[in-house]
This record gives C-alpha cells, structure tokens and sequence, in this order.
C-alpha cells in the first residue's frame, strides 16, 4: 500500500476533473482578456519541474499561478514558493488548495496579490529560480521585469507562445530576433527548452506554447553603458528594423550624421541592421555615444 500522506504523491496535484472542480467551485471562468489558460495535466507541470532544474535549496517565484497545478509541483521540489497572482478570486482561493492538498509545505508558500508589473519586492529570502506558466498578453514585460528586479534570479524557465519563445531565443540574423531576444540576452544565455501541446490547457489555446530557459550571466554584460542606454539603442534600431542602423538612429543620436559617428567608433558598419547585432554590439554604440 503507498503513502499518501507525503508530498511527493501524485494525488497531491491537480489533474483535469480536479481543475474544473475548484474552477467551478469559485465561479472562475479562464478569460481571454487576462490570457488565461490553466494546465491540467499533472505529468506537464512535473516535466516543466523538471526542466526548470528547480533544486531542494531553491527559492521559487511563480507568475500567474492561476489555480495551482505549477504551484504544487514546485512546492514538491523546491524549498519554498512565493506566487505572485493578480486575479482577486484565485488569489484569495490558492492558499487553500495548498493548504488541503500539501498541508505538510503550506507554511513554504508565499502569496504576493499583486499585477507582477509592479511587484518591487517579495517575502522571505531572496529568489534563486522563477518558473511560470506566462499570461500570453504580458509575458515578454513580466519575464523583463522580474530580471531586473529581482538579481538573484539565477535559472529561469517560462512557458510562454511559440512565437514569444522563438523571438526570446532568436539569434542575430534570425528573421525574429528582435527587442525581446537582445533584452533577454543581456541578462541570461537563451534557449528554447521543448515544446508543449495544447491539449494540455484548459481551454485548450489556439496557439503552441514553448518552454525558454534563461540561466543568468554570471558577470554582468562588460560595458560602461547603462542598460537603459543599451536598451534605448536597442528600441530605436528596431523601431525601424528594415532601415540601416545609420537611419534607425537618427532620431536617438541626434542626426544620421551623429548616428553614424557613433557606429564608426564602435566598429559596426552604418549600413548594418539592428538584426544582425548581438547584445554586446548594441553595448558599444551605446558607449560611443557617450
């Protein structure tokens, strides 16, 4: 006869009759407007664990936990979790179903009810990983925010669009490398990290969902430039992206003239486009100009 009691069951987490359960029971209908789609499959949120290489000692930080499936399965395998949930019912409910269905790690849990946007801190110890199943509307400003704001994030894996994942992990010269690809590279090495179907959502998207791992620079980017100079160069060459980079920035450096003064002093060619520069490229002009 198995244990039932510990953690590590399977009936502690949440499978689809369990989800439309709690769902109906709080009246929560998955919206499109906040980008809702919960998982409901058990063996998913175990492999998204698992990928994440979330560790006993980790710190977790979750976006957007929903009803709580992700939620369960990092509280297996990590020291602690701190979910930060926007939506007022399903934050009010998550600390219950933690609390009935894994009371041995409730007091690990942590719930921030916050818009992730505006979190600026977070309880307990500092996080070490952030893994979450992303609102598509939001994902590429919260995935931003939370790197920036919260330092000590080392790994990072978030399931998000196809098309978010491939632009997060695009390379230079890719057709999708853009904005998102070069500000994600300027904190972590990128990488698409597998595939998700749809059948396991509820509603089930009209879209494929990926998986990107960002495991954290462990020196900061080598520049004199801030990242909100880098960042400036970078919206501004793709503004524009089907013109060189000596039109794109005209407008940041004050004249095509001023533009290419300052591409010529970083070594890159005025009649190169914002597609082809790594993050460090953008660096460099961002010095030249200052």
């Amino acid at each position: 006869m198995s244990d039932t009691t510990g953690p590590e069951t399977p009936d502690a987490l949440l499978g689809p009759a369990d989800i439309r359960e709690l769902a109906a029971a709080l009246g929560v209908r998955p919206t499109k407007q906040k980008g809702q789609n919960f998982v409901i499959d058990a063996n998913t949120v175990r492999r998204i664990v698992r990928t994440a290489g979330v560790r006993p000692d980790d710190v977790v930080v979750e976006v957007g936990p929903g009803l709580g499936s992700l939620t369960l399965a990092l509280l297996e395998a990590a020291d602690r979790v701190t979910a930060v949930e926007i939506d007022d019912v399903l934050a009010a409910a998550l600390p219950a179903t933690i609390q009935a269905r894994m009371p041995a790690r409730a007091d690990r849990f942590a719930l921030v009810h916050s818009d992730a946007m505006l979190v600026q801190e977070l309880p307990g110890p500092a996080p070490t990983a952030l893994v979450a199943n992303l609102p598509y509307n939001v994902a590429v400003p919260v995935l931003l925010h939370m790197l920036e704001r919260f330092p000590s994030i080392e790994r990072t894996l978030v399931m998000v669009q196809a098309e978010v994942a491939d632009r997060l992990a695009a390379r230079p010269g890719n057709k999708v490398y853009g904005v998102p690809s070069v500000k994600a590279n300027w904190y972590a090495e990128v990488k698409r990290a597998g595939a998700i179907g749809r059948n396991v959502f509820w509603p089930a998207p009209n879209v494929d969902s990926g998986l990107v791992s960002l495991v954290r620079r462990t020196e900061p980017l080598a520049t004199t430039a801030t990242r909100q100079e880098v960042f400036a160069v970078v919206d501004a060459a793709f503004a524009q992206r089907r013109k060189t980079l000596r039109a794109a920035l005209a407008g940041w450096a004050g004249s095509p003239a001023a533009a290419e003064e300052a591409l010529v002093k970083a070594g890159i060619s005025p009649q190169a486009r914002g597609e082809s520069l790594t993050v460090e490229e953008f660096a460099r002009i961002a010095e030249a100009k200052a």
